[in-house]
């Protein structure tokens, strides 16, 4: 059984050169490789290759921009049997997650059934696969976009005539994968949008902003060692806000430090506490 997607890549005159396009196509094939791995074997692969249970295959290529279609394909009896009960929707949704967390970019709220299949799978392996996508098979996508300032779409494809982005990329989203660490304290005031309640991290938006950041807390204070008092906040601020209307939406006071860009923009608050109203 295949899963299919495609990967589009901006053009003016439905052509991208070939070598940026080869190593952009192969990011798309490390990336979805690296996360159907580690959900359907629960483990992060060190090497991809021609043995693995699950490999994507090239498939027909098609006219737009400049496009390529793919899919991943299963293997091995036992990895398809949990690919089985985890569903196509749930598994594709965790596609688009990791991708976009790499990318500390906001992605679709995930369905109940891929938030338990995220969770059984852990903290460490979570973030041992965002670390691994970091490492060089999203570098990899982002490479027509490095050279030629074009953007690149990730997509599902259920249909001929229904596709479904999970992730775009351009230099701009590159930026983050190198980010720096800002330990300049500073204060804000913001409401929780998004929360993994197993990791801590989560998405935020600062009071009279458009867009959402993510955030996280200090390597040296994780999450699940908060105690119960420091957690109870961020998650009652959550599930306030979401039976209220935007202008309605309640705040919190927070110290934070960031990470950005070498630009300066900031991609991640580092939660230090709360501040006292």
């Amino acid at each position: 059984m295949s899963i299919n997607f495609d990967v589009v890549m901006a053009s003016n005159d439905y052509s991208v050169d070939m070598n940026s396009g080869l190593d952009t196509l192969k990011g798309a094939s490390e990336a979805t490789r690296q996360i159907a791995t580690t959900i359907l074997e629960e483990r992060v692969p060190e090497r991809l290759s021609s043995e693995s249970k699950v490999r994507t295959n090239l498939k027909r290529s098609f006219k737009g921009s400049f496009g390529q279609q793919f899919s991943i394909n299963i293997y091995d009896v036992d990895v398809q049997r949990r690919f089985n009960t985890i569903g196509k929707k749930a598994f594709v949704e965790l596609i688009s997650y990791f991708i976009n967390e790499a990318l500390y970019q906001e992605s679709l709220e995930l369905s109940p059934k891929a938030k338990k299949v995220l969770k059984d799978l852990g903290i460490e392996l979570e973030e041992k696969l965002i670390k691994q996508l970091q490492r060089s098979s999203l570098d990899h996508l982002h490479t027509v976009s490095n050279n030629f300032n074009q953007d690149v779409k990730l997509r599902y494809r259920q249909s001929r005539e229904k596709q479904t982005i999970l992730a775009k990329v351009d230099r701009a989203t590159h930026a983050t994968l190198k980010p720096r660490t800002d330990t300049t304290r500073r204060d804000i005031t913001a409401s929780i949008t998004r929360l993994n309640i197993n990791t801590g991290n989560g998405r935020l938006q600062i009071q009279g902003a458009d867009e959402t950041v993510a955030f996280g807390f200090p390597a040296t204070k994780r999450y699940q060692e908060l105690k119960v008092a420091s957690k109870t906040p961020f998650s009652e601020n959550l599930h306030t806000n979401n039976s209220k209307s935007r202008e309605e939406w309640e705040t919190l006071q927070l110290r934070v430090h960031t990470q950005t860009t070498s630009t300066g923009r900031i991609i991640k608050y580092i939660i230090e506490g709360i501040i006292d109203a």
